[in-house]
């Protein structure tokens, strides 16, 4: 790696490093560049040297959050004895640990980044890429996709070799699936509703579960 490659990673992981301090003291909502810049020892304006937005940086942060799941993930879907199976426990997975961190996933999933997030994901891998050891090629392709409906399409697509599935209704059920999740998560995050993260990972499961018998 050239001297100057190691210069910008060793400068991405100082403010991704300071995100991530102020997020787990203070929340993701007090993140602010100028928070940022004081705690890893630059003005704020140079951050912009790295991150085109500010969002691509909390993004960044927000992947240091995510470890549990994704190391929790592969044990959900060993217990998976059909890919339809599998699917549905990789949402239990997701539900679990989204709705215990409701800002966090919103920040991956729903927030507008305003770049490809595919670009940055790959992007944040090639920083942290120990982050991916140990994960098999069934869960990879599922990693390096930030799209949640494209990602969690891909074990149902897997469940056409077991048995015959049309396209059209793969594509329904895990629009659906996917749907009632947002609405979830948007029911937390504006505090509508007296839900805790356990009592919307069990509503959210139930609905894909029903949702799953029609396919």
């Amino acid at each position: 790696m050239a001297r100057r490659e190691i210069q910008i990673k060793r400068m991405l992981q100082y403010f991704v490093d300071a995100t991530v301090a102020i997020i787990e003291e203070e929340g993701l909502e007090q993140v602010s560049a100028r928070k940022i810049g004081e705690r890893a020892g630059y003005t704020s304006s140079t951050i912009y040297n790295y991150f085109e937005e500010l969002s691509h940086l909390i993004y960044f942060a927000s992947m240091r959050f995510v470890k549990e799941y994704l190391q929790e993930l592969p044990l959900y879907l060993e217990r998976g004895k059909t890919y339809e199976e599998k699917y549905v426990l990789s949402w239990e997975c997701f539900c679990k640990h989204s709705f215990a961190k409701p800002q966090i996933y919103h920040a991956l999933f729903i927030a507008d980044l305003g770049q490809k997030p595919k670009d940055m994901l790959e992007h944040y891998f090639s920083i942290y890429s120990s982050d991916l050891i140990g994960f098999t090629e069934e869960i990879r392709p599922m990693l390096y996709d930030p799209d949640l409906t494209s990602r969690s399409r891909a074990l149902l697509e897997l469940a056409k070799q077991e048995r015959e599935l049309s396209d059209e209704r793969i594509t329904e059920v895990n629009e659906m699936s996917v749907l009632i999740w947002e609405g979830m998560m948007t029911t937390l995050l504006n505090k509508r509703r007296d839900a805790d993260p356990l009592e919307a990972a069990e509503k959210t499961m139930k609905y894909i579960r029903t949702i799953m018998r029609t396919l």
